[in-house]
């Protein structure tokens, strides 16, 4: 019994706190200012392969993006998105921007990669020696993806001197939503699931402790009728030979 009680509280908890845990994620993403800076230095510079192109990122390039008007960095699938990427250029050259770029991949592992995101090509944009400038980058996921937490990479290539460069603007976690009602099918699934092991597990301990009451009551009345009848033995024998057994037994002949 206690371990189907406990298998049941578990399965409970965990219908439960899944909910929670993914309104706490989206509250905790929402409490920060929506920046995400990256100032990539010459020897902390990240190496990835773009457009078949072994890039790093260049000195003196500081990036940023904002979610707009999205702190919470949540994505609707099939829906258009933006992000503002942000670029100061603290370098010895002027920096022409080539593209910007994104990825989705798992939250636990980022080497298996889910969605390959826009690429959104500049033909003249630039940025001056010690000025910066902001790009905006419109991107969409999937709509046939499921819903759930995914690792963002966020990635603009430049050119300084004629030499590719690339710098990653956001590397972290989006919540991506279907775009749909509020109450899903699967929501409202989880929820009668839910309802119904509440139920059951109310049923079970009612009858257990039902059960348990009725071994207690038949319990203590054999133990009242066994105590009586051993009273009454006790007693005749500790008046055996007295006048009142005498009386007793004469009572009894009349009879």
């Amino acid at each position: 019994m206690k371990t189907i009680v406990i298998r049941l509280l578990f399965l409970a908890f965990l219908l439960l706190a899944s909910p929670f845990l993914q309104v706490a994620l989206c509250q905790s993403d929402s409490e920060d200012s929506g920046f995400e800076v990256s100032d990539v230095g010459e020897d902390e510079s990240e190496t990835e392969q773009v457009f078949g192109l072994e890039l790093t990122s260049a000195p003196g390039i500081e990036t940023l993006c904002v979610f707009p008007n999205n702190r919470a960095k949540i994505i609707k699938a099939g829906t258009e998105t933006e992000v503002l990427v942000g670029m100061k250029n603290d370098g010895q050259s002027d920096v022409d921007i080539v593209a910007v770029k994104g990825s989705l991949h798992l939250p636990f592992d980022q080497k298996p990669l889910v969605q390959n995101l826009t690429a959104l090509s500049f033909g003249n944009a630039s940025v001056p020696v010690s000025a910066q400038a902001t790009f905006p980058y419109i991107f969409a996921v999937s709509k046939f993806l499921e819903a759930g937490a995914f690792d963002l990479v966020g990635t603009i290539v430049y050119e300084m001197d004629g030499k590719p460069y690339q710098s990653i603007f956001y590397n972290g976690t989006v919540e991506v939503v279907e775009d749909g009602p509020l109450f899903r099918m699967e929501s409202v699934f989880l929820s009668g699931l839910l309802i119904s092991l509440i139920v059951v597990l109310i049923i079970y301990i009612q009858n257990g402790l039902r059960h348990m009451t009725k071994k207690t009551k038949r319990a203590t009345k054999a133990k009242v009728e066994v105590g009586t009848a051993a009273k009454d033995a006790s007693l005749d024998e500790w008046l055996e030979g007295t006048a009142y057994t005498q009386s007793s037994s004469k009572s009894k002949k009349k009879k």
